[in-house]
């Protein structure tokens, strides 16, 4: 991989992570007006004719895309995305922003730690210990004997355990499915689901919100595109630490767009977790180089 592919990967990420925050501020407006599971399937919607009009464009078509060595597993993954979707957007609401996603980024370090158990992958004292104090920083945002208790403080963090997973079953079934399958079965099986949740809490958008709605869409198959992009570009270890840019602009979202607020404890606590997940990418890099 040449230094000037890696640099455009790079590149790439760093337009991923404000595409995507911009979605998640998008999707924090509209979930503050309508049903979740209405906003998350209309998103689905295009997102599943994202998918196929991609497959159909690649060699093989859409039959390629369809070919699986791992269905139940697929649909699992895509059907675990989906609702790991609907837990985050209600967390914005629900707690905001900044502090969802300060939460929300400790993922990295719940697949580190289910990655022995799951992959069968080994995880030495370093990346322990640096799971271990990565989960201090969670505490410090949470406020130990205040939101520690509260439910709202663990909706972030089903999020990030479910995307844990999923990213997990993602690097499972990609020992034998090329990623263009993985990503069509994603988007199909989610907006399969999604579509017979959303349809029963259906509410008509009105005036502005179409145009929110249809931005929402587009952030949310352009953020993928970018995404996948990135990917095909350079390696994927050495571009994923700066997918933790979109806490930085979330958080610049939030403040100045919602009138959130930064508190210390958040701010620490996510520095705190960033470092530690940081940390277990490097080690992982490492390992798999040597």
């Amino acid at each position: 991989m040449s230094e000037q592919n890696t640099r455009l990967g790079i590149l790439l990420m760093v337009a991923t992570s404000i595409i995507f925050a911009i979605q998640d501020g998008i999707s924090r407006h509209l979930a503050g007006e309508y049903n979740v599971y209405m906003i998350v399937m209309i998103r689905y919607w295009f997102f599943a004719v994202f998918v196929t009009v991609v497959a159909a464009r690649k060699a093989g078509g859409i039959r390629r895309a369809v070919a699986t060595h791992f269905p139940a597993i697929q649909i699992f993954r895509g059907l675990l995305l989906a609702l790991e979707i609907c837990v985050m957007v209600t967390a914005f609401v629900q707690l905001g922003l900044i502090e969802s996603h300060a939460v929300f980024a400790c993922y990295p370090l719940l697949i580190a730690a289910l990655s022995g158990p799951v992959l069968g992958e080994k995880v030495g004292w370093r990346r322990w210990s640096a799971i271990a104090i990565g989960f201090v920083g969670v505490l410090i945002i949470l406020e130990p004997g205040y939101k520690v208790f509260s439910p709202l403080a663990l909706i972030p963090f089903l999020a990030s355990a479910m995307f844990a997973l999923y990213g997990l079953l993602t690097r499972y079934v990609g020992r034998k499915d090329p990623a263009a399958v993985s990503f069509f079965w994603t988007g199909i099986s989610g907006a399969v689901l999604m579509t017979g949740v959303g349809l029963w809490h259906w509410e008509p958008l009105v005036g502005a919100d179409r145009l929110w709605m249809a931005l929402l869409c587009c952030t949310a198959a352009g953020g993928h595109w970018l995404l996948i992009r990135a990917l095909e570009v350079a390696e994927a270890s050495a571009i994923q630490p700066f997918a933790y840019l979109q806490l930085v602009f979330v958080s610049m979202i939030g403040l100045v767009i919602f009138g959130e607020t930064l508190e210390t404890n958040v701010m620490i606590g996510a520095v705190i977790v960033v470092s530690a997940g940081l940390f277990t990418l490097w080690r992982a890099r490492q390992k798999s180089a040597g």
